[in-house]
């Protein structure tokens, strides 16, 4: 079965192209998933506009994960974690504690775009990066201070 991939898909081909898939995965997921269309004659005709309106949603995209990321940039969390004797932490603040600051502050972004290398266990001001699109990623200032 050929059809005319409208995303993007890795390791099969880039939008607007035509490729040759076996019947089952043309039918029962590309085809549903509005990742491909059939290659028809009429179809083939369209290949120009599939290109322009995908061009289109990735600029907008990248236009909003740009303006997330200067929002993002522009405000520090503050983690209250509980200390013991000079100044050791009890635990540590993960990407998961990190997510649910940015929530309170009214962003939403999943735990697992915030590329922490290991947890954060000791007092202080971090700088950590949050993946929003492929190569856009902003800084976070993360503020680490004792509880009362």
């Amino acid at each position: 079965m050929k059809v005319i991939l409208k995303d993007d898909i890795e390791k099969l081909g880039k939008c607007g192209q035509i490729v040759k898939v076996k019947d089952g995965y043309g039918r029962n997921y590309l085809i549903p998933r509005n990742l491909a269309i059939a290659a028809t004659k009429g179809n083939l005709k369209s290949i120009g506009e599939i290109t322009t309106q995908k061009r289109l949603r990735d600029n907008k995209r990248r236009r909003e994960a740009e303006h997330l990321k200067i929002a993002l940039e522009k405000i520090s969390c503050t983690a209250e974690v509980q200390v013991g004797e000079e100044d050791r932490v009890f635990g540590s603040v993960t990407s998961h504690n990190i997510a649910d600051l940015l929530t309170t502050q009214g962003f939403v972004v999943d735990r697992r775009n915030i590329l922490l290398e290991e947890p954060i266990k000791a007092l202080g001001v971090y700088t950590i990066p949050i993946k929003i699109e492929r190569d856009i990623v902003a800084n976070l200032k993360v503020w680490v201070v004792k509880k009362d």
